[in-house]
């Protein structure tokens, strides 16, 4: 091997002596990411003679060099990468020299990889910015740059990789470098280095090169091992974000979780964001014993004098010092979902250790990764980025994410397939309605729904155009108010008379439009009314919104099921026909999706009864779920 491999103990003393830096490197696709970082790993001594040979024996497989090692596939490790010359997955690989210890990342150049370049820049201290100094600053060099910047880095490296390619030339490097500045002014980087150099030879990567006389800065090792970017968490104000209720016994309780930023002692005072409690920490426990102190990237537990209500998700902070609370924020969102976002929608969002339900409100812009010119949209594709403003369902404790990394960065998440829809970074919270605060009723809900003998509930009547929805549920209404019962038909075209009439029938538009219903409706259950809503609303996650807007047991979900053949053959208004004919866009079951309900509580087939039947029905599910009284 090329080094003799040190014993555990003096490895890990080592370790303990020298500061970590951790970077990635980023860039367009093919230039040379992998190769980089292998001749890194290859230069170090840290390729052991079974990694060796079985590079060479790939090498011959998968390689690109020819006979020559292709470093590459020391951190392309997916049989599909190797097979493909690509990097799809984020690769850490760990290496030291005698002064640092790095982690380093390898970030996919592909654009549909990108939410996966932003995971690599999510906890790195630098970027390492590969371009070929063929091609120049391409698209996806200046979109790697740009989520670099959004994601809190401040230290670059413009890494001009295959320098030899273009027979080291300085006028080449020149312009690269030039061209590269002028874009990456607006960015906020605190400092960008830059470094001609060839991976594939080693010309200044780790040594220098007598190829390249006129580059007098550093080369790239020297550069990444003296780099000061040490971290300042430990200075700014404390936080810690509860993971988890430490009560193992009566005689013990504890609140656990990582330290964002700042130190914490014995003695200190601290405060819930959220709820304002104070109290003073009594002890900071760890598997090894209490500490005296604690700071920054410490997993702790902490114990408090005062019996305080702490729960997970909650931040400890000093007083003097707090986080922001609130349910509003603006922030820039990278969208890593092939779904559209859509303002409006129901996602969840996990800031730190919460979870909540969240709206993006509003899209303010998309930001052209090329001009970083500000474009209007409604909404937002795979791989864009926006500034908008989001709302949660309950108030967050945040700072911007200028201030702290941990607690202004979030996640959203998509309710349906809980896959990570989302990446966000909070810009400052949303002080709008400071001067307002709800005004207390005498009169309640339940004091309203007692004198109207009933329980007010929304009956959500959705399916096709056509399925027979406004006609049952406006012959539930006339049963219902047969019998004395308070009631208010929503329908949804004749709300588009007036309340909506701004709407359109995209699918932000349709998202919108179930929205505002959704509020209308809650102020009649507020007022005690049985409220039925006849809406195609056709998406599972908008439905769901408005089920989250009331009590348990004040929604109903009623599916009106009827084939889109039958629904087509009946066509009362002619729709089916002009959509069929290309004359009216974004038509649910033609041109539009339809999300069929998973679990209504109420499924009426049109087909196989009467209208007459499946009203009688729901004046049933009324009775039976105590909303009204039987007769």
């Amino acid at each position: 091997m090329h080094a003799p491999l040190p014993s555990a103990v003096a490895l890990a003393e080592s370790v303990a002596e020298k500061s970590l830096l951790r970077f990635l490197t980023c860039g367009s696709v093919d230039d040379g990411k992998s190769t980089l970082i292998g001749r890194l790993l290859y230069d170090t001594k840290l390729v052991f003679d079974d990694q060796l040979a079985a590079l060479e024996k790939d090498s011959r497989k998968h390689g690109t060099t020819g006979e020559a090692i292709d470093l590459a596939l020391l951190v392309d490790g997916l049989e599909a990468e190797r097979e493909q010359g690509i990097t799809i997955d984020v690769a850490y690989r760990y290496f030291a020299t005698a002064k640092r210890t790095f982690i380093v990342a390898d970030t996919p150049g592909h654009e549909q990889y990108t939410r996966n370049m932003a995971t690599g820049a999510s906890n790195a201290d630098l970027a390492v910015i590969l371009i070929d100094a063929r091609k120049g600053v391409l698209t996806q060099t200046k979109r790697h740059s740009f989520i670099c910047s959004l994601l809190g880095i401040r230290h670059v490296v413009l890494a001009v990789n295959k320098i030899d390619l273009v027979d080291y030339r300085e006028d080449a490097f020149d312009a690269i470098e030039q061209a590269y500045r002028a874009f990456a002014a607006p960015l906020g980087f605190r400092e960008i280095t830059a470094i001609p150099l060839s991976a594939r030879d080693g010309d200044n990567v780790t040594t220098r090169s007598d190829r390249l006389p006129w580059h007098k800065g550093p080369t790239l090792l020297e550069h990444l091992e003296a780099v000061d970017v040490e971290s300042d968490a430990t200075s700014k104000p404390f936080r810690l974000p509860v993971q988890w209720v430490n009560r193992p016994n009566l005689d013990f309780r504890g609140f656990a979780g990582t330290i964002s930023s700042g130190t914490v002692r014995p003695g200190d005072e601290i405060v819930v964001a959220g709820s304002g409690k104070t109290s003073r920490v009594a002890r900071i426990v760890t598997m090894d014993g209490d500490l005296a102190s604690a700071s920054a990237g410490d997993s702790v537990t902490l114990t408090l004098e005062d019996e305080v209500d702490i729960a997970r998700g909650d931040v400890l902070s000093h007083p003097a010092d707090r986080p922001e609370v609130s349910n509003q924020f603006a922030a820039r969102l990278i969208w890593m979902q092939d779904e559209r976002l859509l303002p409006g929608r129901s996602y969840l969002i996990k800031l730190a250790t919460r979870t909540v339900p969240a709206t993006v409100t509003s899209l303010k812009h998309k930001i052209d990764v090329n001009s970083l010119d500000h474009l209007a949209a409604r909404t937002l594709g795979l791989n864009e980025i926006a500034e908008v403003n989001v709302e949660t369902g309950a108030a967050l404790a945040f700072d911007p994410y200028a201030d702290n990394r941990e607690t202004g960065a979030f996640i959203v998440i998509d309710r349906e397939t809980n896959a990570t829809a989302g990446a966000g970074m909070i810009l400052h919270g949303l002080r709008r309605a400071t001067n307002i605060h709800r005004q207390a009723s005498s009169v309640d809900k339940a004091t309203r729904a007692r004198l109207k003998r009933q329980k007010p509930a929304i009956v959500w009547f959705t399916g096709l155009s056509a399925s027979g929805k406004s006609t049952i549920a406006n012959l539930v209404e006339v049963k219902l108010a047969a019998r004395g019962q308070h009631t208010m038909l929503l329908d949804g075209d004749n709300v588009r008379f007036g309340l909506n009439k701004d709407l359109g029938f995209t699918d932000a538009d349709r998202v919108e439009n179930v929205r505002r219903i959704g509020e209308v409706a809650k102020l009649f259950v507020d007022a005690g009314v049985i409220t039925l809503c006849s809406f195609i609303s056709p998406f599972e996650s908008e439905r769901r919104i408005v089920r989250d807007l009331v009590g348990d047991g004040e929604f109903l979900e009623i599916f009106v099921d009827a084939p889109l053949s039958a629904c087509i053959a009946r066509d009362p208004k002619g729709l089916y026909k002009r959509a069929l004919a290309g004359e009216i866009p974004n038509f649910t079951g033609v041109s539009s999706p339809y999300e069929p309900p998973k679990a209504p509580e109420l499924t009426l087939l049109t087909t196989e009864a009467s209208v007459e039947e499946l009203a009688d029905r729901v004046v049933e599910a009324l009775e039976q779920r105590g909303l009204i009284e039987r007769v």
